[in-house]
């Protein structure tokens, strides 16, 4: 590096960060960057997909065993299935801010690891409970072990791409998610198909297959999860370099490698964190109440307990296709809020039909339209915001703070739809609603907060300023996208 003027030349483009402090110049080679960045898209961005369908699986197969035995099998009466589908989320909402800057700090190889057979043994073990104590120590002990991955991988991914090029990469998480929820159906048909098999019921069986597919499957991670950007097992030492020149390159969206509590600061106190969160929290009410809930959603508009299941899966289908299409024009149009000021109206239009008739056709086709929206919904704003925070220690201590508070609604979501509003489920469907306008409204929100910090900031530079005595993302040369 040699030393130039008071801005950084690079060779390959620089979202919206104008690094003015920084008197060097750094160069990145282009070809040797692309070619980088394709060897994650080939080896970091399937295993991540798969680790999340994985996580999905055990996390949701709950409610596909409950509607073939779960509660009696499992000793539970009255709400305390409600009960033990709720307490997955105190743990989870507790940990993940540890798993997430514990990736940062020992990398993500480490860290995931550890979570990832823990959650495989969890789910492993739920299939041999007895009772309902058991019941409820097996989801707070996957609540722990999950806590951490969705967050933790979406901070990774905000450490290697470039900010226009994340939301395609974040979809692939929500892909997964969506993909799992169909193959959830599909095993759970299959297992139920089965029947009782060596003296377990099928809901056992579920657990058991998908424990031992989870274990050896995170196993795996162990050694193919790189530690970080700058050290991939399987970058060449030129890619290695260019990668450590990026991050000199970023600097302001990065950051420094070591951890200041300042940056704990920076997260704690930015309202737009919690608005975040609000915003995340009101759809993941419908995500999370859809995502457990939808095989009795679906046994209530009047299908049997196996059609439940099996239809299921092109609903999950028609999902996991919006979320690729919408986050690739998100990407390729290199915005957020325009979608998103659309993506609400179907889930509302949806629930609306599902309270407003009890016809069965109609019912299933609006369990279409609520899939087509929630799932890319939290994909595009876990993105905006998080290509919207910097520097990384920052990032990494925000995104799990807006996702805790959204993953609270795991308690509430759980508790929407009690055996008492069979067969229809009005009271949850409504709730749902009501909690998708509450969205919709929150993006609103974000757009005029990141609109108005925007224009502060080109205020000052008209005027002449250089510095605005701020930093990361609140420094005067970062420029929020919107």
């Amino acid at each position: 590096m040699e030393k130039a003027s008071s801005r950084t030349e690079i060779s390959s483009q620089v979202s919206n960060i104008k690094n003015s402090d920084v008197d060097i110049t750094i160069f990145v080679d282009p070809v040797i960057e692309k070619r980088a960045l394709a060897k994650f898209d080939k080896f970091l961005l399937p295993q991540i997909a798969i680790l999340v369908m994985i996580a999905y699986l055990d996390r949701s197969n709950i409610g596909n065993a409950k509607v073939f035995g779960f509660e009696a099998g499992a000793g539970l009466s009255g709400n305390q299935f409600n009960i033990v589908s709720t307490v997955f989320y105190p743990t989870y909402i507790v940990f993940d801010v540890f798993w997430v800057v514990a990736t940062k700090r020992f990398g993500a190889d480490k860290t995931l690891a550890v979570a990832l057979t823990g959650w495989g043994v969890t789910t492993l073990g739920t299939g041999f409970i007895q009772r309902y104590a058991q019941a409820v120590a097996v989801r707070l002990l996957l609540g722990i072990f999950e806590a951490g991955l969705l967050p933790s991988l979406i901070f990774v991914i905000s450490t290697i791409w470039s900010q226009e090029h994340q939301a395609k990469r974040v979809a692939i998480l929500y892909i997964a998610t969506t993909v799992s929820g169909a193959f959830g159906g599909l095993i759970a048909h299959g297992i139920q198909s089965m029947g009782a098999r060596l003296g377990l019921s099928a809901w056992r069986w579920l657990f058991i297959i998908e424990g031992i597919v989870s274990i050896v499957i995170c196993t795996a991670s162990w050694a193919s999860m790189p530690k970080n950007a700058e050290e991939a097992w399987f970058l060449t030492a030129e890619e290695k370099e260019v990668m450590r020149a990026r991050k000199q390159r970023d600097f302001m969206y990065k950051g420094s490698d070591t951890f200041s509590w300042s940056y704990v600061t920076m997260a704690v106190t930015d309202p737009l964190v919690y608005l975040a969160g609000i915003t995340l929290f009101a759809n993941s009410i419908c995500l999370l109440g859809f995502g457990t809930f939808l095989p009795t959603i679906i046994k209530g508009l009047g299908y049997t307990s196996i059609q439940a299941n099996y239809l299921t899966i092109p609903v999950y289908a028609v999902a996991t296709i919006a979320v690729g299409v919408l986050s690739f024009l998100s990407d390729r149009l290199n915005t957020r809020v325009t979608l998103l000021a659309v993506v609400p109206i179907p889930v509302i239009i949806g629930y609306a039909i599902v309270i407003g008739t009890a016809n069965i056709a109609a019912g299933y086709f609006a369990m279409f339209l609520v899939a087509s929206g929630i799932y890319v919904f939290n994909c595009l704003v876990l993105t905006w915001i998080s290509i919207n925070l910097a520097p990384d220690y920052k990032r990494s201590v925000s995104i799990p703070i807006f996702v805790s508070v959204a993953n609270v609604s795991g308690v509430l979501s759980s508790n929407i739809y009690p055996a008492t509003d069979a067969p229809r489920y009005i009271i949850g469907n409504s709730i749902s609603l009501a909690c998708e306008c509450i969205a919709l409204l929150g993006v609103g929100a974000i757009y005029l907060v990141l609109r108005s910090r925007n224009m502060k900031k080109e205020k000052l530079i008209a005027d002449g300023a250089t510095e605005n005595g701020k930093e990361g993302d609140r420094g005067l040369h970062f420029k929020y996208l919107l």
